[in-house]
């Protein structure tokens, strides 16, 4: 079966990304997990959070902290243009950055791959694979739109993490886990069970 690619830049909206490796790996799905240098930094100063650098102490880590022995994860460091993801000739089902920050879409737009994470995302969109982008950033200026455009136009679909109150959430691990799975409703994987739309109660 081929993976699965995650990625978490440096924007606000870590328990995302985490809340998704919990919910993949429960699922037992392949995982390829991949955090930028800025989202390393931006987990310690919202969660307080350490998080090593050496990939194999990270899936250790990521293991202990979920408290999940199911699915298959494989971290990768944020810099390390020879991962296996970096490669069209390496297999994967698609990849989500959540949260995508505003520089690494700017980078992705404009062909840069300064890190593993534009690397691959460049690797998706030449390989005609889904490349979910899930940018967590507002308001969004005239670049950020034309860099998303033409992200949307290269064949990314662009999923804004937007929550949604027609499931009447009670609390905020509900509103976290509907975003992340309608994010991932995206490449049809079904992460959990959701209080979809079913049209107005009163018409029933």
């Amino acid at each position: 079966m081929s993976s699965i690619v995650l990625a978490a830049s440096g924007a606000s909206g870590q328990p995302l990304a985490e809340r998704a490796l919990q919910l993949l790996l429960a699922s037992g799905e392949e995982v390829d997990f991949v955090i930028s240098r800025g989202g390393i930094a931006v987990w310690q100063a919202e969660q307080g959070v350490s998080i090593p650098g050496n990939p194999i102490s990270q899936e250790a880590f990521w293991r202990s902290r979920l408290g999940s022995n199911n699915g298959t994860l494989r971290c990768h460091r944020w810099n390390d243009q020879s991962a296996t993801i970096a490669s069209g000739s390496y297999k994967t089902r698609g990849m989500v950055i959540l949260p995508c920050s505003m520089g690494t879409v700017g980078r992705i737009s404009s062909g840069v791959a300064l890190g593993l994470i534009e690397r691959c995302a460049d690797v998706h969109l030449k390989e005609g694979r889904p490349l979910i982008i899930a940018p967590r950033e507002m308001p969004w200026n005239l670049i950020h739109l034309k860099n998303l455009t033409t992200l949307a136009e290269a064949g990314a679909c662009i999923a804004p993490p937007s929550p949604a109150w027609y499931q009447q959430p009670k609390t905020l691990d509900d509103m976290v886990n509907f975003i992340v799975i309608r994010i991932f409703d995206t490449l049809g994987l079904e992460l959990g069970k959701l209080n979809r739309w079913e049209g107005p109660k009163n018409n029933r």
